[in-house]
């Protein structure tokens, strides 16, 4: 087999299968993070999944192999990931792809990145994003789209798109994202492979830079339901530096009813996409789950009410970035300028539009009207997922509406907003969901993959990983 070809069968393994050969000592660490650096070398610069890759990929590699040798066996030990670009890895630039934190170095770990290092991960960098997670398509990125592998005219989805990219296109064996409204599982639906939005609070949140601080959660994006159910274990857990970490994230009943719900009021008429829809939750009637209809009455309001309290956290966790206590700092004709210059020059169109109606919705005589309502819609909201989740196990709907749009083509916001529309409901209720691959439509001759979701009550990861598993086929 020659080097390239070596290289391409090292990409193509998933962390369970490249653990295995490392424990075996079929493969070194270093073989493994040398074939990474060669797809990275070989692809990026088309896709601009990494804003920056490590220069000591090569000497954490060696490291991992040292404390094998040494006898660690953990099962991340030496296994090559991409770290979106809010998560905070000391000694490294974060800049949440903004002009604003450009040139920020992290001064402390994120709890993940902690957890990662003590188990071994050899980290290739960081990847790029919509501005401090707000989109849905990675092209809000202040340093360039990140372009989707399996045609790169198209979106790789978002905020966590350089991540998926990553994934997909074989430059990382798996990857950390970070879920607010989707924002793991919109780009594993458009790039084809797995991505998990834990239950709120069962991964810290220390360390990563805020957008929306009651959705934003810390989640897996990998090759299998198998490679996802690691990552999560070894980032999972309570952190004495999140006040929002729960002690105990298992609270699903131990009695397995295999029962799937499917709430097609909201769903509709998806065309091709639909008929993958289908033909998935037929092959999981023929694992024995029982698919039944159910109607959910709030989500039809879910979509309105998480971009209200978005808007509004947004508004609110972005204040502290004024050119003055931290960001980009412009010097104007006065105190009032300075903020105009550096926020102006600092945030991108999106991030601006959001801070400006974050600030209208929390404003004396709009505040009842708008934020008030949300809040009271959103508590509705998850007395009814709970509600149903006393007689169903998930509830299964398609990722997305559609597969990857093409770059330009959603230019009105609220046309990307409403691209969400099966996400936000997970992220406003707390609860775990998974996107995984079903399948491919086509576009204008080209093969795009698109996902199917499930969620599950809190701490219901268990079963995502089950129902995942037994859809793809993964042996348990």
């Amino acid at each position: 087999m020659n080097k390239k070809a070596t290289a391409e069968a090292l990409t193509g393994l998933s962390i369970v299968e490249a653990s295995k050969k490392l424990q075996s000592k079929e493969i070194s660490a270093l073989e493994l993070a040398r074939s990474y650096k060669s797809a990275i070398e070989e692809r990026n610069s088309a896709i601009n999944a990494y804003l920056e890759v490590f220069e000591d990929i090569e000497a954490q590699s060696k490291e991992a192999d040292l404390r094998r040798a040494r006898g660690e066996n953990h099962a991340l030990l030496g296994i090559p990931l991409a770290i979106k670009d809010n998560i905070l890895i000391e000694g490294r630039r974060a800049s949440a792809a903004s002009k604003m934190l450009e040139d920020y170095t992290a001064v402390y770990d994120a709890t993940v990145t902690k957890k990662l290092k003590a188990a071994g991960a050899v980290f290739l960098g960081r990847t790029n994003m919509d501005e401090f997670a707000l989109g849905g398509s990675t092209t809000n990125s202040a340093f360039g789209p990140t372009r989707n592998p399996h045609d790169e005219t198209r979106v790789a989805g978002g905020t966590s798109g350089g991540s998926a990219a990553a994934v997909a296109a074989g430059m990382a064996l798996a990857a950390l994202g970070t879920d607010t409204g989707g924002s793991v599982r919109n780009p594993a639906s458009f790039c084809g492979v797995v991505g998990l939005k834990p239950t709120y609070g069962a991964v810290s949140r220390s360390g990563l830079i805020a957008a929306v601080s009651s959705f934003d959660q810390a989640g897996p994006i990998t090759k299998t339901v198998t490679d996802t159910e690691l990552l999560f274990n070894a980032i999972r857990g309570t952190d004495i530096f999140d006040s929002t970490t729960t002690v105990e994230t298992t609270y699903s009943s131990s009695k397995e009813m295999r029962r799937i719900g499917v709430p097609r009021h909201l769903i509709g008429e998806l065309g091709d996409v639909g008929s993958r829809f289908s033909e998935s939750l037929k092959r999981l009637a023929g694992e024995g789950y029982d698919i039944v209809d159910i109607e959910l009455k709030q989500l039809t309001s879910a979509l309105a009410a998480y971009y209200i309290i978005n808007f509004a956290e947004v508004s609110t966790n972005l204040a502290r970035f004024d050119g003055v206590r931290y960001g980009l700092s412009r010097s104007g004709s006065s105190l009032v300028d300075d903020y105009r210059r550096s926020r102006t020059e600092g945030f991108g169109p999106e991030t601006r539009r959001r801070i400006m109606l974050g600030t209208y919705v929390l404003s004396a005589g709009y505040y009842d009207a708008f934020y008030g309502r949300a809040v009271a819609s959103r508590q509705e909201l998850r007395h009814e997922f709970q509600n149903a989740f006393e007689y169903i196990d998930a509830i299964a709907t398609p990722t997305m509406p559609a597969p990857a749009f093409s770059l330009g083509e959603k230019s009105d916001p609220l046309s990307l907003y409403l691209e969400d529309i099966f996400t936000v409901p997970a992220n406003l209720t707390g609860v775990p969901a998974i996107s995984l691959p079903m399948g491919t439509v086509e576009r204008e001759g080209t093969e795009l993959p698109v996902g199917i979701q499930f969620m599950a009550s809190h701490g219901g990861e268990h079963v995502l990983f089950k129902i995942g598993k037994h859809l793809l086929n993964e042996v348990e």
